[in-house]
């Protein structure tokens, strides 16, 4: 898996997890919700750290916590 589709597929598991839509999560993390839909849609290839800190702000997790789950284990570089 690359590490674009592990990032996209974390994202929307945590949104599941949390019972959050994309929007929500745009509104909790102080992005735009086209910049999460570029991330989940694949149209940025390199979501910037500062992006993916936004994100994990607004689900109140850190980076640490975003990164650690499996889905990370097997990343084709």
């Amino acid at each position: 898996m690359e590490i674009n589709d592990a990032i996209k597929t974390r994202i929307l598991n945590l949104c599941a997890e949390n019972k959050i839509t994309i929007n929500e999560l745009a509104d909790l993390s102080g992005l735009r919700a086209t910049t999460i839909y570029s991330v989940i849609n694949g149209k940025s290839k390199n979501p910037s750290f500062v992006t993916i800190k936004k994100i994990c702000s607004g689900f109140g997790i850190s980076i640490r916590d975003f990164f650690d789950d499996k889905i990370f284990n097997n990343i084709d570089t």
